[in-house]
């Protein structure tokens, strides 16, 4: 079975922590090589490689930058909300939809894990509910095949109309 693009990014964020969200290298030890950790692991080029993109990128304003580093510690398989992250980054909601919608990083910076308040979801590549559900579905394509699932939640007496929900929890483990 092929490894599809989302596994293998997946794949390259499995070790993120606090400490990898640094591009220095790690101190060497008294040997001379770098000690054992999450950050000398052969995955963690990758997320070096985007948080250099995201640092060097010329248009980036602070906001963006900041929102787009933090969405590299949600891990695959879970998701977050677009208030957790504005609590996170001291932000408004809207403000981080405003970024996820110009994201020119995704899907290797994964805007596609930010929810709605209520694990709904939201809106996918500058598109919400209003305009179409095309994209709303790669958007749950994308979690569904990272691990997350989804519950129909019935919004009208007519059970066709509902929309889809995540389940679990939502992730506020976001790096300091």
């Amino acid at each position: 079975m092929a490894v599809t693009r989302v596994q293998q990014l997946a794949n390259t964020r499995t070790a993120l922590m606090p400490s990898t969200l640094s591009t220095s290298s790690p101190p060497a030890s008294a040997s001379g090589s770098p000690p054992a950790s999450p950050s000398s692991s052969p995955k963690n080029p990758a997320i070096l490689k985007q948080i250099h993109r995201i640092k060097s990128h010329p248009a980036l304003t602070p906001h963006r930058r900041r929102v787009y580093l933090a969405l590299l510690a949600i891990p695959a398989g879970r998701w977050t909300t677009y208030s957790a992250l504005a609590k996170h980054l001291n932000s408004s909601a809207r403000a981080i939809g405003t970024a996820m919608r110009t994201n020119p990083f995704a899907p290797d910076v994964p805007c596609h894990r930010v929810l709605s308040a209520d694990g709904g979801l939201g809106g996918y590549m500058g598109a919400g509910p209003a305009s179409g559900h095309a994209n709303l579905e790669k958007k749950r394509a994308m979690l569904q095949e990272e691990g997350v699932g989804f519950e129909w939640v019935v919004v009208a007496k007519d059970r066709s109309k509902g929309r889809w929900r995540a389940k679990g929890e939502c992730f506020m483990n976001f790096p300091s």
